[in-house]
């Protein structure tokens, strides 16, 4: 086999390991959807470890591979839901100016008045704050770097101003929210755009 048929093999192997394990993605997705429906059924600290396995139709030595308790699972979901929301707009290849699918965003977060409840009757909610601030950060972050509007800010600057815009975000989200969600989410959209490029 010369070197460079080696030297594929090699490369095709380490890319195959790279992909996620189909079994895997369906494990995952099985039990975060089990335990999303029984939290919409009953309080979360109802809810038990066997109640999602039960739910999900899987075994606890798999449920253990893949989360620690049924904390480490509610992280999961609402880290896919952040990862999701944070990148939708690049993975789409929206050319827009806007810095966060609000809108998109909105809507689902407002369709999910049993899910919500669940998390601010569990004190969870803090929770989803908590992690939302990384994750909208980074991805205004990057929406802002690509907008080349801000071209003669430095990094630095760039990245400070999109920590203060997650900040606003989950703010806007909080008032919206605690006020019964009554603007649509395209309003929402509109106003958080118009607070992103003030002044640019």
């Amino acid at each position: 086999m010369s070197r460079n048929a080696g030297s594929a093999q090699k490369k095709a192997v380490s890319t195959r390991a790279k992909k996620p394990d189909e079994r895997i993605l369906r494990t995952r997705h099985k039990l975060s959807m089990a335990l999303v429906e029984l939290i919409q059924e009953k309080p979360i600290e109802a809810v038990t470890v066997q109640d999602v396995l039960d739910r999900a139709s899987v075994g606890r030595s798999t449920f253990y591979l893949h989360f620690r308790d049924k904390n480490d699972l509610l992280l999961s979901v609402l880290e896919w839901f952040l990862e999701t929301m944070s990148t939708e707009l690049n993975r789409r290849g929206e050319k827009s100016l806007r810095v966060m699918p609000v809108t998109e965003m909105f809507a689902h977060i407002g369709g999910q008045n049993r899910i919500l409840h669940a998390l601010q009757e569990g004190n969870r909610m803090i929770d989803f704050y908590d992690l939302a601030q990384g994750y909208f950060a980074r991805g205004i972050e990057q929406r802002l770097r690509e907008s080349k509007r801000l071209e003669k800010l430095s990094q630095r600057e760039i990245a400070a101003r999109a920590v203060g815009l997650a900040g606003s975000l989950l703010s806007l989200l909080r008032w919206w929210l605690d006020r019964g969600a009554q603007e649509k989410p395209e309003e929402m959209d509109a106003l958080f755009h118009r607070m992103v490029w003030s002044g640019v």
